[in-house]
């Protein structure tokens, strides 16, 4: 039998971080257009499994439009922690 690895884990806390500071999918968009899309930032959100790049990506673009200072952890429910530069 195949390990499978759960894809949807449900709401990130990404999603609560953007409500609170009144930022829209399209606020992280246009901080970095080049790597980041609308369906990107949705998947983030809802809680679809991204890759460790990505969520970086998704990272960088939100400590730049909030001018704060995310963690992976503090964004992902499910972001690996033995890195704490991450």
């Amino acid at each position: 039998m195949k390990n499978t690895v759960e894809r949807n884990l449900g709401e990130q806390p990404l999603k609560r971080i953007m409500e609170e500071l009144k930022l829209k999918s399209h606020d992280l968009v246009e901080a970095d257009p080049q790597r980041i899309t609308h369906k990107l930032i949705s998947r983030a959100c809802k809680g679809r499994r991204l890759t460790t790049h990505s969520q970086k990506i998704v990272q960088e673009a939100l400590n730049k439009v909030s001018k704060n200072s995310y963690h992976l952890s503090d964004l992902f429910n499910y972001a690996k922690t033995s890195n704490p530069d991450a």
